[in-house]
């Protein structure tokens, strides 16, 4: 039987001169794009392929099909959305570049589509699936010249009802860890519920995506702390949990926010492809060693838009959590993330998970509690002050403050720098609300880079009326 497209495609890197198609197929086949062919590569019994186009024009326009072993296969036969298309950068006009974290993946219908505290099961309106009617609906009007997604593409412990489903067809759910994905193959049904929906699908196969995880895609409150990952794994379940966390996102997220030539000379996806079968073992072992040590590997990317940088740092995965010595990332990435802030762009934008300037009860809450937990009041006060950073999710950059510190510092050196850009704007997500703050330094006197910070959360996933008010509390002073 000829093989067939299970998910995708799925549009990731576009710059001036090339792009890349991500697709996930049921069967080894050669995939083409535009001409461009690549063998699919096996993991587990589930097969993937990166296709990296080449030689395009800067601000042109290229409508695709996907074809496995010479059959065309997308779009599906009476697809009702147009064509899928490429547009690579380099065209007039403005830079637009949508963004938002936290979406949850479920039915477009009620109960699903209700409010938090008119159904438990409510999660309102999906904004990927309005941003894809809008587009439909107006083929010729402004589109996104990228979607950035900030965390929490999928929830592992908050599963779509598909997966769960899914999941109690092959193990008891009665015991650890009950109705949320267990291990890579669950994992893999979590993207396919994420990615399938029609209008969704359309979005992700003509709209470049770039993408970096949040605590949801693996456990919530993933990484908190030193005790809460020594708690975690002390669980049975949890390598396989981890491990499939990371294989998948390597696989769905991570090698898409590449560009090809970052691609290629990657050793991890050169291995994948030159196997002989399934690259299985390979990711694997990586995954657990990604796990394992902070600096395993380095998550944080960047891409150019023209003139203007977007630089995405891994607030979550790479984390140092010795006491007094927490930080956000480990020393070689910061470095790394040092390096690519500098440069001489018109614009960057720095994407993070997590909201670096919160509001101000927030951020002292967060800065407090990090002391007690270090003990600044002694070990048993550390103690309920650990109870309290899980209970209220402090996590963000406040609760790590020698690393927000780093940041704030690395602002200021850029905005006020030799090579300035026009403004920095910091993209992030995770809170569950949106709002748009000026950033301004010690005697600022207007001459450097404007400085913002915007966040956008969630896409599906609402506060109910009590957290908005524990919200509203939050932002007071």
């Amino acid at each position: 039987m000829p093989a067939q497209l299970v998910l995708g495609p799925v549009l990731r890197h576009v710059g001036e001169r090339d792009a890349t198609v991500w697709v996930e197929t049921d069967a080894s086949a050669e995939v083409e794009v535009c001409g461009a062919r690549e063998r699919t590569f096996e993991v587990e019994g589930h097969h993937y392929a990166l296709v990296c186009l080449g030689g395009l024009e800067p601000g042109s326009r290229h409508t695709y099909t996907v074809s496995l072993d010479g059959e065309q296969v997308w779009p599906l036969p009476g697809d009702p959305y147009p064509a899928a298309e490429i547009r690579t950068l380099g065209g007039d006009g403005p830079l637009r570049v949508s963004f938002g974290s936290c979406r949850v993946s479920v039915p477009h219908e009620p109960p699903y589509t209700l409010a938090k505290d008119q159904d438990e099961r409510g999660r309102e309106l999906d904004a990927l699936f309005a941003l894809a009617l809008r587009m439909r609906a107006h083929p010729d009007g402004p589109r996104p010249d990228l979607l950035v997604l900030l965390g929490d593409q999928v929830y592992a412990d908050e599963v779509s009802p598909g997966t769960c489903a899914f999941i109690r067809t092959r193990r008891d759910t009665s015991v650890p860890p009950g109705e949320e994905v267990a291990d890579f193959e669950e994992y893999t049904h979590l993207y396919l519920d994420s990615w399938t929906d029609p209008a969704v699908r359309w979005l992700l196969s003509t709209l470049p995506t770039a993408m970096i995880f949040d605590d949801h895609d693996v456990h919530d409150d993933w990484n908190i702390s030193r005790s809460w990952v020594a708690d975690a794994r002390g669980q049975g379940w949890w390598d396989a949990r981890i491990v499939g966390g990371f294989m998948t996102y390597w696989i769905y997220q991570h090698i898409g926010n590449l560009p090809p030539d970052e691609l290629h000379a990657d050793e991890v996806f050169a291995a994948v492809r030159a196997a002989e079968g399934d690259a299985g073992p390979i990711l694997r072992e990586f995954a657990f060693r990604a796990d394992r040590e902070a600096a395993g590997a380095r998550w944080s990317f960047y891409r150019d838009l023209g003139r203007t940088r977007l630089l995405v740092m891994d607030s979550r995965a790479g984390r140092v959590l010795e006491p007094g010595h927490r930080t956000m990332v480990d020393e070689g990435e910061w470095a790394w993330i040092e390096e690519h802030a500098a440069g001489d762009h018109d614009h960057l934008l720095l994407g993070t998970s997590l909201p670096a300037f919160l509001a101000p009860g927030m951020h002292a809450l967060e800065a407090w509690n990090e002391a007690v937990c270090e003990g600044a009041w002694g070990r048993r006060a550390a103690g309920i002050g650990e109870r309290i950073r899980r209970g209220l999710d402090l996590e963000h950059w406040a609760a790590f403050g020698s690393s927000f510190e780093r940041l704030a510092g690395l602002l200021e050196r850029v905005a006020c720098g030799p090579q300035a850009p026009g403004s920095i704007v910091l993209l992030s997500g995770d809170v569950h609300h949106a709002y748009l703050s000026r950033v301004r330094f010690p005697g600022d006197d207007g001459r450097g880079s404007a400085v913002f910070q915007a966040v956008c959360s969630p896409l599906r996933n609402p506060l109910d009326a009590r957290e908005r008010r524990v919200i509203r509390v939050g932002c007071s002073r």
